[in-house]
Protein backbone atom coordinates (compact mmCIF):
# COMPACT_ATOMS: atom_id res chain seq x y z
CA UNK A 1 0.00 0.00 0.00
CA UNK A 2 1.02 3.44 -0.48
CA UNK A 3 0.13 6.22 2.27
CA UNK A 4 -3.06 8.68 2.01
CA UNK A 5 -2.01 12.41 0.56
CA UNK A 6 -0.08 14.76 3.10
CA UNK A 7 0.93 18.24 3.06
CA UNK A 8 5.12 18.10 4.30
CA UNK A 9 6.76 21.20 5.79
CA UNK A 10 10.57 20.93 6.15
CA UNK A 11 10.92 22.84 9.30
CA UNK A 12 13.91 25.38 9.63
CA UNK A 13 13.48 25.95 13.32
CA UNK A 14 11.46 24.13 16.36
CA UNK A 15 9.46 27.68 15.91
CA UNK A 16 8.14 26.92 12.86
CA UNK A 17 7.28 23.12 13.66
CA UNK A 18 5.42 24.10 16.91
CA UNK A 19 3.53 26.61 14.83
CA UNK A 20 2.18 23.73 12.29
CA UNK A 21 1.19 21.73 15.48
CA UNK A 22 -0.36 24.47 17.20
CA UNK A 23 -2.37 25.33 13.95
CA UNK A 24 -3.11 21.71 12.77
CA UNK A 25 -3.89 19.49 15.97
CA UNK A 26 -3.91 16.03 15.56
CA UNK A 27 -3.73 16.17 11.72
CA UNK A 28 -0.43 16.96 12.02
CA UNK A 29 2.78 14.51 13.03
CA UNK A 30 6.14 15.25 13.63
CA UNK A 31 8.67 13.32 11.30
CA UNK A 32 12.27 13.03 12.50
CA UNK A 33 13.85 9.14 11.63
CA UNK A 34 10.65 7.88 10.64
CA UNK A 35 11.83 4.12 10.93
CA UNK A 36 8.39 2.96 12.44
CA UNK A 37 6.18 5.88 11.32
CA UNK A 38 6.91 4.91 7.45
CA UNK A 39 5.60 1.69 7.82
CA UNK A 40 2.85 3.30 9.62
CA UNK A 41 2.02 5.42 6.69
CA UNK A 42 2.27 2.27 4.26
CA UNK A 43 -0.36 0.84 5.93
CA UNK A 44 -2.76 3.46 6.46
CA UNK A 45 -2.47 2.73 9.87
CA UNK A 46 -1.62 6.89 10.38
CA UNK A 47 -3.09 9.27 8.45
CA UNK A 48 -1.87 12.53 9.24
CA UNK A 49 -2.80 15.95 6.71
CA UNK A 50 0.49 17.44 7.55
CA UNK A 51 4.10 15.91 7.63
CA UNK A 52 6.28 18.55 9.40
CA UNK A 53 10.18 17.22 8.77
CA UNK A 54 12.46 18.42 11.71
CA UNK A 55 15.69 16.85 10.81
CA UNK A 56 17.26 19.71 9.63
CA UNK A 57 16.91 21.78 12.41
CA UNK A 58 19.84 22.16 14.16
CA UNK A 59 19.70 23.12 17.47
CA UNK A 60 17.90 19.38 18.29
CA UNK A 61 20.58 17.35 16.75
CA UNK A 62 22.29 18.28 20.23
CA UNK A 63 23.62 15.89 22.64
CA UNK A 64 24.75 17.31 26.17
CA UNK A 65 25.68 15.99 29.50
CA UNK A 66 24.24 18.73 32.03
CA UNK A 67 22.71 18.31 35.92
CA UNK A 68 23.48 14.38 36.28
CA UNK A 69 21.49 13.54 32.72
CA UNK A 70 22.57 12.86 29.20
CA UNK A 71 20.22 15.03 27.38
CA UNK A 72 19.36 13.99 23.60
CA UNK A 73 17.75 15.92 21.47
CA UNK A 74 14.97 14.71 18.66
CA UNK A 75 17.33 15.31 15.97
CA UNK A 76 19.94 13.06 17.32
CA UNK A 77 19.94 9.35 15.76
CA UNK A 78 20.75 6.19 17.11
CA UNK A 79 23.81 5.57 15.53
CA UNK A 80 25.66 8.63 16.75
CA UNK A 81 24.81 8.10 20.03
CA UNK A 82 25.45 4.47 19.88
CA UNK A 83 29.10 5.18 18.68
CA UNK A 84 29.65 8.87 20.84
CA UNK A 85 32.80 8.92 22.99
CA UNK A 86 31.97 8.22 26.82
CA UNK A 87 28.38 6.66 26.33
CA UNK A 88 29.66 3.43 27.96
CA UNK A 89 30.68 5.05 31.08
CA UNK A 90 28.33 7.93 31.47
CA UNK A 91 24.89 6.10 31.06
CA UNK A 92 26.38 1.90 30.72
CA UNK A 93 22.74 0.50 30.43
CA UNK A 94 22.17 2.46 26.95
CA UNK A 95 25.33 1.40 24.99
CA UNK A 96 24.31 -2.05 26.18
CA UNK A 97 20.94 -1.87 24.90
CA UNK A 98 21.45 0.06 22.02
CA UNK A 99 22.87 -2.69 19.72
CA UNK A 100 19.88 -4.61 20.18
CA UNK A 101 17.62 -1.50 18.66
CA UNK A 102 16.74 -2.96 15.36
CA UNK A 103 19.92 -2.93 12.55
CA UNK A 104 22.62 -1.16 12.01
CA UNK A 105 20.48 0.26 8.71
CA UNK A 106 17.48 1.50 10.85
CA UNK A 107 19.94 3.03 13.42
CA UNK A 108 21.62 5.11 10.76
CA UNK A 109 18.34 6.72 10.27
CA UNK A 110 15.91 6.11 13.21
CA UNK A 111 16.33 8.70 16.37
CA UNK A 112 16.53 8.15 19.87
CA UNK A 113 13.39 10.41 20.46
CA UNK A 114 11.17 8.96 17.49
CA UNK A 115 11.79 5.62 19.39
CA UNK A 116 10.78 6.85 22.46
CA UNK A 117 7.68 8.94 20.72
CA UNK A 118 6.11 5.57 18.93
CA UNK A 119 6.04 4.25 22.31
CA UNK A 120 5.92 0.43 21.16
CA UNK A 121 6.17 -1.79 24.52
CA UNK A 122 8.72 -3.88 23.24
CA UNK A 123 11.60 -1.17 22.10
CA UNK A 124 14.38 -1.33 24.19
CA UNK A 125 15.28 2.88 24.44
CA UNK A 126 11.73 3.75 25.66
CA UNK A 127 12.32 1.06 28.62
CA UNK A 128 16.02 2.25 29.77
CA UNK A 129 14.56 5.53 29.83
CA UNK A 130 11.81 4.07 32.53
CA UNK A 131 14.41 1.67 34.28
CA UNK A 132 16.52 4.76 34.65
CA UNK A 133 13.51 7.31 35.45
CA UNK A 134 14.65 9.21 32.97
CA UNK A 135 12.34 12.60 31.17
CA UNK A 136 10.83 13.01 28.36
CA UNK A 137 11.48 17.02 27.50
CA UNK A 138 7.81 18.49 25.46
CA UNK A 139 7.56 21.84 23.82
CA UNK A 140 4.36 23.90 22.61
CA UNK A 141 4.02 27.16 21.00
CA UNK A 142 2.55 28.19 24.33
CA UNK A 143 4.75 26.25 27.07
CA UNK A 144 7.22 23.15 28.03
CA UNK A 145 7.31 20.76 30.09
CA UNK A 146 9.25 17.79 31.58
CA UNK A 147 7.30 13.93 32.32
CA UNK A 148 8.81 11.68 34.10
CA UNK A 149 8.97 8.61 32.27
CA UNK A 150 7.11 6.24 34.07
CA UNK A 151 4.26 9.19 33.74
CA UNK A 152 4.90 9.63 29.33
CA UNK A 153 3.71 6.47 28.38
CA UNK A 154 0.18 5.81 29.20
CA UNK A 155 -1.04 2.46 27.07
CA UNK A 156 0.23 0.36 24.00
CA UNK A 157 2.12 2.86 21.31
CA UNK A 158 -0.01 5.60 23.90
CA UNK A 159 1.72 8.92 25.54
CA UNK A 160 1.05 11.98 27.74
CA UNK A 161 1.78 13.75 24.88
CA UNK A 162 -0.11 16.24 23.50
CA UNK A 163 -1.67 17.06 19.98
CA UNK A 164 0.03 20.13 20.19
CA UNK A 165 3.83 19.37 21.66
CA UNK A 166 6.49 18.06 20.45
CA UNK A 167 9.61 15.93 21.97
CA UNK A 168 12.09 18.18 22.15
CA UNK A 169 14.52 16.21 24.25
CA UNK A 170 14.85 13.05 26.52
CA UNK A 171 17.26 12.76 29.58
CA UNK A 172 18.86 9.92 30.79
CA UNK A 173 20.34 10.09 34.45
CA UNK A 174 24.28 9.58 34.11
CA UNK A 175 26.02 6.43 35.74
CA UNK A 176 26.62 6.38 39.21
CA UNK A 177 28.14 3.83 39.95
CA UNK A 178 25.54 1.04 39.76
CA UNK A 179 25.87 -2.13 38.10
CA UNK A 180 23.85 -2.59 34.78
CA UNK A 181 22.35 -5.00 32.32
CA UNK A 182 20.64 -5.50 29.48
CA UNK A 183 18.99 -8.95 28.23
CA UNK A 184 16.35 -10.04 25.17
CA UNK A 185 15.17 -12.43 24.01
CA UNK A 186 14.00 -12.41 19.96
CA UNK A 187 12.88 -14.23 16.98
CA UNK A 188 15.69 -12.36 15.56
CA UNK A 189 18.37 -10.07 16.49
CA UNK A 190 17.22 -7.08 15.69
CA UNK A 191 13.26 -7.61 15.80
CA UNK A 192 11.58 -6.36 18.76
CA UNK A 193 11.72 -8.24 22.16
CA UNK A 194 9.34 -11.25 22.78
CA UNK A 195 10.65 -10.09 26.70
CA UNK A 196 13.62 -7.39 27.61
CA UNK A 197 14.68 -6.94 30.86
CA UNK A 198 16.91 -3.94 32.02
CA UNK A 199 18.48 -3.86 35.31
CA UNK A 200 20.42 -1.40 38.01
CA UNK A 201 21.99 -2.62 40.77
CA UNK A 202 23.42 -0.54 43.76
CA UNK A 203 23.72 -0.29 47.13
CA UNK A 204 20.18 0.44 47.77
CA UNK A 205 18.67 -2.28 46.09
CA UNK A 206 17.87 -3.49 42.19
CA UNK A 207 15.39 -2.36 39.46
CA UNK A 208 14.49 -3.88 36.97
CA UNK A 209 11.66 -2.84 33.65
CA UNK A 210 10.35 -5.50 31.55
CA UNK A 211 9.46 -4.72 27.69
CA UNK A 212 7.33 -6.90 25.38
CA UNK A 213 5.03 -8.17 28.51
CA UNK A 214 2.75 -5.07 29.26
CA UNK A 215 0.85 -2.48 26.61
CA UNK A 216 4.29 -0.64 28.29
CA UNK A 217 7.32 -0.75 29.80
CA UNK A 218 7.39 -1.19 33.48
CA UNK A 219 9.79 -0.93 36.09
CA UNK A 220 10.21 -2.23 39.89
CA UNK A 221 12.31 -1.69 42.69
CA UNK A 222 13.39 -4.73 44.94
CA UNK A 223 15.98 -4.79 47.84
CA UNK A 224 18.87 -6.88 47.26
CA UNK A 225 17.20 -10.57 46.85
CA UNK A 226 18.99 -13.54 46.62
CA UNK A 227 18.04 -17.40 46.20
CA UNK A 228 14.11 -17.86 46.79
CA UNK A 229 13.07 -14.77 47.60
CA UNK A 230 14.58 -13.24 44.22
CA UNK A 231 12.60 -15.87 42.83
CA UNK A 232 9.14 -15.02 44.98
CA UNK A 233 9.80 -11.45 44.08
CA UNK A 234 10.27 -12.10 40.46
CA UNK A 235 7.38 -14.26 39.67
CA UNK A 236 5.15 -11.37 41.23
CA UNK A 237 6.30 -9.28 39.32
CA UNK A 238 5.71 -11.51 36.21
CA UNK A 239 2.20 -12.47 37.19
CA UNK A 240 1.66 -8.11 37.87
CA UNK A 241 2.71 -7.32 34.13
CA UNK A 242 -0.63 -9.13 32.76
CA UNK A 243 0.98 -11.00 30.07
CA UNK A 244 -1.14 -12.06 26.96
CA UNK A 245 -1.22 -14.37 24.08
CA UNK A 246 -0.34 -13.54 20.16
CA UNK A 247 1.21 -14.40 17.31
CA UNK A 248 4.83 -14.78 19.07
CA UNK A 249 4.39 -15.70 22.08
CA UNK A 250 1.95 -17.01 25.14
CA UNK A 251 1.41 -15.44 28.51
CA UNK A 252 2.84 -18.64 29.92
CA UNK A 253 5.92 -18.17 28.11
CA UNK A 254 6.68 -14.77 28.78
CA UNK A 255 5.74 -15.04 32.53
CA UNK A 256 8.68 -17.72 32.55
CA UNK A 257 11.02 -15.52 30.52
CA UNK A 258 10.35 -12.56 33.11
CA UNK A 259 11.71 -14.96 35.82
CA UNK A 260 14.80 -16.39 33.99
CA UNK A 261 16.06 -13.94 32.01
CA UNK A 262 14.91 -11.18 34.53
CA UNK A 263 17.30 -12.93 37.24
CA UNK A 264 19.95 -13.66 34.96
CA UNK A 265 20.03 -9.55 33.94
CA UNK A 266 19.63 -8.86 37.80
CA UNK A 267 22.84 -11.39 38.45
CA UNK A 268 24.90 -9.62 35.86
CA UNK A 269 24.14 -6.30 36.85
CA UNK A 270 25.57 -7.55 40.72
CA UNK A 271 28.65 -9.09 38.78
CA UNK A 272 29.02 -5.56 37.04
CA UNK A 273 29.20 -3.71 40.10
CA UNK A 274 31.57 -5.98 41.92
Amino acid sequence: MKPAAFDYVRAESVEEALAVLRAEGSDARILAGGMSFMAMLNMRLARPKVLVDIMRVAPLARMDEEKGALKIGAGVRQARLLASDGLAQAAPLIAKALPFTGHAQTRSRGTVCGSVAHADPSAELPLCLVTLKGHVHLKSAKASRKVAAEDFFTGMMATAKADDEMIEAVSFPTAKGEGTAFREIARRHGDFAIVACAALVSEKGIRLGVGGVADMPVARDFPLLDGTALDDALNAFAWELDARDDVHATARYRRELVRRIGRATIEEAKRCRA
